[in-house]
């Protein structure tokens, strides 16, 4: 919008302009028109030479800033963990340098700008200058009439305005180009997973889960998983323990296809993960994180996350299933209080059973638990743990824990060491380079 209004409409409007003057101005004395016009090729080597330096310190500028706004971000989020080691000043410093260094890039743009604006009416003035010559010999010899000089050097300051506005409007919106290839720059990022062009629709998964010669690494050195094969048939409840490091949470990103093994395959209900359309498998799934994800609205909304056309009476029957229906209730505003920013306005265990009301609306056929009681008490994590045995009945779960305690509900269990699976309960099938 900024770049249409202030660089596409005066940029319209000055060529249109340029172009009237100059034909009345041709019409008066063709030479002093085509003279007037010679500072054109001027102008347009002074604006190009300094739209590519203008355009690389305005990239410079945003990336200033962004980085001085993301120490900002970060310091918030973690606010409590830098009063507790008073770190305030530190964080301000670290700022205060950010916003300096943003600060020179924006001077050294003025500063170019400036430049180019006084090259710009230099080279007008020349312009300006030299018909102003030539005309008044021309009067002089008695080719042209002193009312004519006058006349094309009225229509010389006109015809100079547009091209003094086309110079500077290219040099002034080279803030918004920076910023537009910023944004294309993200837009063209290529996604983690990708999806197939011919992928295949899926209504309602069974729920069987087959991994054969799964491996995965971040970048070439760090293998995280390395030939993990098993078969989970549909409705099995599945605990996963190992040591930190083992590979545990990649194996439920990888289950949820938010990453794509480097080799082998994952297979639900007999056919790749990757044949099937990314929406539709999503769909699939409710995931339970280790530190619960809780947006800065409602607690019904943050229930209904998953599944935004729930009625009340279902965002109520989810909190009910979760032991949360009873803590809501006691709340002044109930289900249409605030939980305040990543719910800080809960504790941790109210903040964990929101996430399981989330994954008991959700409904979905498959449950990832990703340690969903390490970070709660021993009162809150019985009565999570008795709301997730609520929700691993009929379904296909996958939950990651340290404690062998936690994985009790569990109907069978999986141990994963340095990425390798050692040890598999008798219920699933592992195969021989498992």
């Amino acid at each position: 919008q900024y770049v249409i209004v202030n660089g596409v409409v005066p940029f319209v409007t000055a060529v249109l302009t340029l172009a009237s003057m100059l034909y009345v101005t041709a019409r008066i004395d063709w030479r002093l028109a085509m003279l007037a016009i010679l500072v054109l090729p001027v102008l347009l080597l002074l604006t190009e030479t300094h739209r590519r330096g203008v355009r690389a310190r305005w990239t410079r500028v945003k990336e200033s800033e962004s980085g001085a706004l993301s120490v900002i971000q970060e310091v918030l989020a973690s606010i409590r963990v830098v009063k507790a080691f008073g770190q305030e000043d530190r964080e301000r410093d670290r700022f205060v340098r950010g916003a300096r260094h943003a600060l020179a890039e924006q001077l050294a743009v003025v500063g170019a700008e400036t430049r180019l604006g006084l090259l710009v009416a230099l080279a007008l003035a020349v312009g300006t200058a030299a018909v102003l010559v030539v005309g008044a010999r021309d009067v002089r010899s008695g080719t042209l009439t002193l009312g004519s000089l006058l006349l094309v050097m009225a229509y010389l300051a006109q015809l100079y305005r547009p091209l003094e506005t086309i110079s500077k409007k290219v040099a002034g919106l080279q803030s918004s180009l920076a910023s537009a290839a910023r944004a294309f720059s993200l837009l063209d990022e290529v996604p983690d997973v990708a999806e197939r062009p011919q992928a295949r629709p899926l209504a309602r998964a069974a729920g069987r889960m087959t991994l054969r010669h799964v491996s995965f690494a971040y970048g070439k050195d760090r293998r995280v998983l390395d030939d993990v094969s098993f078969e989970v048939p549909a409705g099995t409840q599945v605990g996963i323990a190992g040591p930190t490091g083992a590979g545990k949470t990649t194996l439920l990103m990888l289950l949820a296809r938010l990453i794509d093994p480097s080799d082998g395959e994952i297979l639900l209900d007999g056919l790749d993960l990757r044949a099937y359309r990314l929406a539709d498998l999503r769909n699939q799934i409710a995931v339970v994180l280790q530190e619960p994800v809780l947006f800065s609205t409602t607690i019904a909304e943050n229930i209904a996350y998953g599944r935004p056309g729930a009625s009340r009476q279902q965002i109520v029957d989810a909190a009910e299933a979760a032991h949360l229906d009873d803590f809501v209730m006691r709340l002044p505003d109930g289900y249409e209080t605030e939980v305040g920013e990543r719910g800080m306005a809960l504790s941790g265990g109210e903040r964990q059973r929101v996430s399981l009301a989330r994954a008991f609306l959700r409904d979905a056929p498959i449950v990832l638990l990703d340690e969903p009681t390490s970070a709660v008490d021993t009162r809150s994590e019985a009565k999570i743990l008795e709301a997730m045995q609520r929700l691993m009945q009929g379904r296909t779960c996958f939950m990651v824990a340290h404690r062998l305690s936690t994985l009790d509900i569990c109907a069978v269990r999986l141990r994963l060491e340095n990425g390798r699976l050692l040890a598999a309960d008798d219920r699933v099938r592992v195969s021989a380079h498992g």
